[in-house]
């Protein structure tokens, strides 16, 4: 083989591999970054939603204690954030959830309280029914890498 043909294919061939390797570089830093992104969305859908549940049960969980009866029609986004939850949270997120919402029931159904029977309340955990809840998500949330 004449040395000029054998120096033109080795230089071709390197600068074939150069450009490969620039290629598989660049899509890999790409396709780390997307799915950094992704993650990242997926962290603030998730705690949007979490956060919107929260505020939403607890002003029907407030209000639940100075009122006996309340319209069904306050409970629908509460419902529409629990269905939220079941496309993008794990079981057990949206079994907690569903706890909070029987508990805001039962104390709709129970006689109203004053300030005094709070304060009762106070020693045995019953004022936070959202507290299994909120672990319940900081979990699902640490077990999908996010702190």
């Amino acid at each position: 083989m004449d040395p000029a043909y054998f120096s033109t294919l080795a230089a071709l061939a390197g600068s074939t591999i150069g450009g490969l390797t620039s290629l598989t570089a660049s899509w890999l830093t790409q396709r780390v970054q997307l799915s950094a992104q992704q993650r990242v969305g997926d962290l603030n859908r998730r705690t949007q939603l979490y956060e919107a549940f929260i505020d939403e049960a607890s002003k029907l969980y407030t209000e639940a204690f100075e009122h006996s009866e309340t319209d069904a029609s306050q409970f629908v986004n509460l419902y529409a954030l629990i269905s939220k939850m079941r496309v993008l949270s794990s079981p057990q997120i949206v079994a907690s959830a569903d706890r909070v919402v029987r508990v805001i029931i039962e104390t709709y159904l129970a006689p109203n309280k004053t300030f005094r029977d709070v304060l009762e309340l106070l020693d045995n955990d019953a004022l936070n029914p959202l507290r299994a809840f909120s672990n319940a998500c900081r979990e699902e949330l640490r077990g999908r890498g996010f702190s």
